[in-house]
């Protein structure tokens, strides 16, 4: 599976999920590099997660985006499938 199709079926599911705004973060010329790609906002909490395959791997930027994400109070992830969201977001809200 394509990182693009794990994208499309975590945004899927949270459409499905009750108080939840969300959106795919696009990279480019405008954009800030390291930025996860998918961020969201549930109950009021800040949610970034950085989706990859099973096999890929973050880069340093990613890695240190996600640690100042967290360290400002905000819930940042690597995930590589919408059931590891669905897990998070059970623990975490």
């Amino acid at each position: 599976m394509k990182e693009n199709d794990i994208v499309k079926s975590i945004l899927k599911y949270l459409k499905t999920v009750p108080s939840c705004f969300a959106w795919k973060e696009h990279g480019g010329m405008y954009g800030t590099a390291g930025i996860p790609d998918i961020i969201a906002c549930i109950d009021g909490l800040f949610y970034a997660f950085e989706v990859k395959t099973p096999v890929g791997k973050t880069t340093a930027l990613q890695d240190a985006t996600i640690r100042k994400i967290q360290a400002s109070g905000g819930r940042a992830f690597v995930v590589r499938s919408v059931d590891e969201v669905k897990t998070i977001l059970e623990v975490h809200t």
